[in-house]
């Protein structure tokens, strides 16, 4: 395919993980390799800033502050869980490209950001403007359909592995066989990220904390989970259980929910998994249990954030300008795992709309009968995606991070109408 002259757009999707700024400036930085793309753009806030033509020069930030993205969390160029509800919004979408003669767009985000990257694809091509979309794989969820794993995930369970182990040295200090240590983790339709804190175990230590593990995967009990927690306690001074905030009971409904209310792509907006645990706890064993949500802390935690992971999006967001300078379109960038003893990581592309909306479930056969821990064939799948640390700058004593200027590009339409 011939070579595409034009400007390209980078925008961020959903909710941030500690590496998805590495994504960025793996885009940036081959983008300026290739002269085909003129102007380097991002999207302030995702698809919300495009529709409102807020769009900012990438190509004006220092060389410094792009690689100091490396080790900063968040979304730097700003995220939303808009989704484009009509006709009207996705013609806007196209309009701001063409203003702007926008020919390469790359979107990192989950899976409802790749459907959103595919339907703006198909609109262009319906409309004959000549674009390249390539999606840049992005949750802590993992559960991103076609990929082996997905960047952000190494770097959340790297953090809860480290939290657990830390909470359990406080919990061995003060439990007399009566403390129960409730830790409450994301997921909300798969269990990789609990599944996750089973790499706080050492090999020599196989009953050390997390003595229990529950995923959505596996139908919640209550009856169950008070035997397993009796259980535990029979033997060790405490029982440190991580649950996810996607946990189900037997008829497929959430245990617990924050509200009754739904974001804009529909998912329930879960939360209070932990709580419910520990109100069956106190009340069914009459003994003193502490529950804990880690929340936002797990997914913006640079400082123990993977240096393997943070690789691997840097490379993300390498192969995804690669692949759109090269004629590909309507593709997300895959992570393939090598066959080898030794780890290694090359990437691939996938279609989008095999993606968009899908979800990956941790597998049945990584999970123990017992229902609450993880075999041997999860640790030798998880454990090489949290390998290294990322070596983050400290000023005054905290954590120094990039903040981009976000210089603005001048509008060249009327202020879009939202209906």
């Amino acid at each position: 395919m011939s070579e595409l002259e034009g400007n390209c757009l980078v925008a961020q999707s959903g909710g941030p993980t500690s590496v998805i700024n590495a994504s960025l400036a793996g885009v940036v930085a081959e983008a300026l390799n290739h002269e085909c793309i003129e102007e380097i753009y991002g999207g302030a806030n995702g698809v919300l800033g495009i529709l409102n033509e807020q769009l900012v020069d990438l190509a004006s930030e220092s060389q410094q502050t792009i690689r100091a993205l490396r080790h900063t969390p968040g979304a730097a160029l700003g995220t939303c869980r808009f989704k484009l509800k009509s006709q009207q919004d996705y013609d806007r979408v196209l309009q701001v490209f063409e203003a702007h003669n926008i020919r390469y767009f790359f979107y990192a985000g989950g899976n409802d950001s790749q459907d959103t990257a595919d339907k703006i694809s198909k609109l262009a091509q319906e409309r004959g403007y000549d674009l390249r979309v390539i999606g840049i794989p992005k949750t802590i969820d993992n559960d991103l359909v076609t990929t082996d794993h997905t960047p952000g995930y190494g770097s959340v369970i790297k953090y809860i592995a480290s939290t657990v182990k830390e909470i359990a040295c406080d919990n061995a200090a003060m439990g007399q066989y009566d403390l129960v240590q409730i830790i409450e983790v994301m997921g909300r339709s798969a269990g990789w990220i609990a599944a996750g804190s089973a790499l706080a175990k050492r090999r020599d230590e196989p009953n050390a904390a997390p003595h229990l593990i529950y995923l959505p995967e596996v139908a919640f009990s209550p009856e169950k989970f008070i035997s397993d927690v009796q259980h535990v306690l029979q033997k060790e001074k405490y029982c440190v259980v991580v649950v996810g905030e996607g946990l189900v009971d037997a008829d497929g409904n959430y245990v617990s929910t924050a509200s009754a209310g739904s974001d804009a792509f529909g998912h329930s907006q879960l939360g209070g998994a932990g709580e419910y645990l520990r109100g069956l706890v106190e009340e069914s064993l009459q003994i003193k249990a502490r529950s804990v949500s880690l929340g936002m802390s797990q997914r913006a935690a640079a400082h123990c954030s993977s240096q393997t992971d943070n690789d691997e999006a840097y490379l993300a967001g390498q192969a995804a300008v690669k692949a759109a300078v090269a004629g590909e379109t309507d593709k997300m960038v895959t992570l393939l795992r090598g066959d080898g003893e030794t780890y290694t990581c090359e990437t691939g592309l996938a279609s989008l709309s095999e993606i968009a909306n899908g979800v990956k479930k941790l597998p049945e056969s990584w999970i123990n009968e017992d229902g609450v821990s993880m075999n041997y064939n999860f640790y030798k799948y998880a454990l090489p995606l949290i390998q290294g640390e990322v070596q983050v700058p400290y000023e005054n004593g905290v954590p120094a991070f990039a903040k981009l200027k976000m210089v603005r590009v001048d509008r060249k339409l009327p202020a879009h109408s939202f209906e």
